[in-house]
């Protein structure tokens, strides 16, 4: 039976400084220095006990692998005791072998479609998709039953937007340490700051008016 934890009390948690947590998850990226090389990881990972009951996500690239964890229950979508336990276990092996992990490297996407009445466009998104509700915000988010895509969170609008379109943004959670950087790389390459609630995000747009959050979890909890 797996302890249900906070998004602190895994940051504070000794062992997982190769970890960060994003919108679905504690993820780390291990640079390789090949494929084949990546595949050494993924392969002593694979070995490890219990895996069956709970196990991590690894996406494996030319120049290295990502892997994510996230304790999905019945009425759970989040992170767990198993999950600070599993980072520890990854990351020795990863020192064993020789990996190194480059945490400001990840990141994760997040769809954000805007309406006055949340219910009306769900049902819409869930029959384009072919995606599933989120078992304990299933009013709120849409994801992928395979996890292999971008989840979408439907955001409550106050008002319609002025020029009468849809309101669809994309939400990049960050590493915090990066976060900064990010924003200011936008403003610099053209972009303005609509809001700014940080630490949790920043929402920034381009010149035509399109939206994009730079968003960490930090002040989550």
């Amino acid at each position: 039976m797996v302890e249900k934890i906070s998004l602190r009390q895994f940051r504070e948690s000794e062992g997982v400084e190769d970890w960060r947590i994003l919108s679905d998850g504690a993820m780390a990226f291990f640079p390789a220095g090949s494929f084949a090389h990546g595949a050494l990881l993924i392969e002593a990972i694979a070995k490890l006990p219990d895996l069956d009951a709970h196990h991590p996500d690894v996406d494996l690239r030319h120049d290295g692998v990502t892997v994510k964890l996230l304790t999905v229950t019945n009425d759970y979508w989040g992170l767990s005791d198993r999950d600070v336990e599993l980072a520890r276990e990854i990351s020795a092996l990863a020192r064993e072998l020789g990996f190194e992990a480059l945490p400001s490297a990840v990141q994760s996407l997040l769809i954000v479609p805007g309406s006055l009445n949340t219910a009306d466009v769900m049902p819409f998104w869930e029959a384009v998709l072919g995606y599933q509700r989120r078992v304990d915000t299933p009013e709120e988010d849409l994801v992928d039953a395979g996890f292999r895509n971008s989840s979408f969170w439907f955001e409550q609008m106050e008002e319609p937007r002025a020029d009468g379109l849809g309101a669809i943004h994309i939400g990049v959670f960050v590493p915090y340490e990066v976060a900064q950087a990010r924003v200011d790389a936008a403003l610099a390459a053209g972009g303005r700051l609509v809001r700014d609630r940080s630490p949790m995000w920043w929402t920034l747009a381009d010149p035509a008016g399109n939206e994009a959050d730079i968003a960490t979890t930090m002040g989550r909890d």
